[in-house]
């Protein structure tokens, strides 16, 4: 039946009685399912953002706001600071925006690999946090959780001998 379709009779499974069977294209199904795992996942790149000592601050601004677009996409951000010519004299005025940079995006992101100094330019890597809210959210977890299942007392006892009745919603109950 599958041979006359063109198709393949693939086993979905093998432990149950009576074994399981489905009638599909195989190699259409195989390139489906790697498909599905490919969008799934997210390779972070790393990217980079360049500046000099003597950036200006509405420009380093800049900078920070396309820091944090590029960790919002979960991808890595590598700000470098370059020195040219006699500025590699004045260390600190690198060190300076390079800690302006960290200190504005320290809220975003973490540092993977802290300022260091190579050859003529200093370089940091950050990565971005762990989203907290797409987990389940711990504010209502400490709640007590609610049961949908109606409570009934138990039959007790009374005084006379005689077992009470509960009543459900709706019921009389004659003694």
């Amino acid at each position: 039946m599958a041979y006359e379709a063109g198709m393949d009779l693939v086993e979905v499974d093998a432990h149950a009685r009576p074994p399981v069977c489905k009638i599909m294209d195989y190699g259409k199904y195989k390139y489906a399912q790697s498909k599905k795992t490919q969008q799934k996942s997210h390779q972070p790149k790393l990217k980079e953002i360049r500046v000099r000592p003597k950036t200006g601050e509405h420009d380093i601004e800049t900078k920070i706001n396309q820091a944090r677009k590029i960790l919002e996409h979960n991808d890595k951000v590598q700000i470098n600071v370059l020195f040219r010519g006699r500025e590699i004299q004045h260390i600190e005025e690198g060190e300076r925006v390079m800690k302006q940079l960290l200190d504005a995006l320290q809220n975003d992101a973490r540092v993977e690999v802290p300022p260091r100094l190579e050859g003529k330019r200093m370089t940091a890597i950050l990565a971005p946090k762990p989203a907290v809210g797409k987990t389940s959210p711990k504010s209502s977890s400490s709640a007590p959780a609610v049961s949908t299942t109606p409570k009934t007392a138990p039959p007790s006892a009374t005084s006379n001998g005689q077992s009470s009745k509960t009543a459900s919603p709706g019921e009389t109950v004659s003694t």
